[in-house]
């Protein structure tokens, strides 16, 4: 691997985060004022028709692009990561961008954790500790021992879940489908499943909200097709790590845009999650 496409991978992994925290913080304003299931489902119009586009025009066009060895594994991640996002999406509404991140950067660790039972994979006593000091943290975010515990937190803890089942089934097709089928199916089935829940709540969007819609399906397009970028540009494992920035960015944005305030317990809560998560990628990448 050159070393200019490291760092250009790496550029592009943090440029891939700001674009969706931005995306992140757009899905707030519609989502607020707009049934969730109708946002998710144009937002998933415009992301199909860009996989659409991008398989055609690779080697061998939609045919190879539907050729899977795993077609109710790659459904059933399509299923899962459409609801995933409505999940994330509803918790952006209650809970806000901050702490809805601050719990969710978790699922690396729920992929690390789920990784030894569901695919079999070795995970040492090191990748083990830093799974427990990673949750550790999750529980000084939600600090359920304060009276300050909110219902809703289990809202991006249950995102976290679905999207690190998500991660595991992924990992696991790609022993027989390449990125691009799994890519894919991601967007289109997505968009079917979308469009028979959404359908039922449609209405059409009003004033500034149509143009902030428009912008969320291409800051979705813009997201989606700079982490291919990155991933062509350099190795998984060294521009993955970079995928935690989201969270700073994220918070950043709440903070300023929606008047968040982010708690000490929450960013002590977090860092831990996230030094724990970057040790697990580190073992990953030693181990293999």
């Amino acid at each position: 691997m050159k070393r200019e496409n490291a760092k250009l991978g790496i550029a592009l992994m943090v440029l891939t985060t700001m674009v969706f925290a931005v995306q992140d913080g757009i899905s707030r304003i519609v989502a607020t004022e707009y049934n969730t299931f109708l946002v998710v489902m144009i937002r998933y119009w415009f992301f199909a028709a860009f996989v659409v586009a991008i398989s055609a025009r690779r080697s061998g066009g939609l045919k190879k692009a539907v050729a899977t060895k795993h077609p109710y594994l790659q459904v059933f991640r399509g299923i899962l990561l459409a609801l995933e996002i409505c999940v994330t999406v509803v918790s952006f509404t209650l809970l806000g961008l901050t702490e809805t991140h601050a719990i969710f950067v978790c699922y690396p660790l729920m992929i690390a954790a789920l990784s030894g039972p569901i695919l079999g994979e070795k995970v040492g006593w090191r990748r083990w500790s830093a799974i427990g000091v990673g949750f550790l943290g999750v529980l000084i975010v939600l600090q359920p021992d304060a009276g300050v515990f909110s219902p809703y937190a289990i809202i991006p803890l249950i995102g976290a879940v679905m999207f690190a089942i998500y991660g595991l089934v992924t990992r696991y097709v790609s022993h027989q489908d390449s990125s691009h089928v799994s890519f894919f199916y991601t967007g289109t089935v997505g968009c079917v499943v979308m469009t028979a829940i959404g359908v039922f709540y449609w209405e059409p969007m009003q004033g500034p909200y149509i143009l902030w819609m428009g912008l969320l399906c291409c800051t979705g397009v813009l997201g989606h097709w700079l982490l291919i970028k990155a991933y062509e540009a350099a190795e998984a494992s060294t521009v993955q790590p970079f995928a935690f920035l989201q969270l700073p960015f994220t918070a950043t944005l709440g903070i300023i845009a929606f008047g968040e305030t982010l708690r000490l317990n929450v960013a002590v809560g977090a860092a831990i999650v996230v030094g724990a998560g970057l040790f697990t990628l580190w073992r990953e990448r030693i181990s293999r």
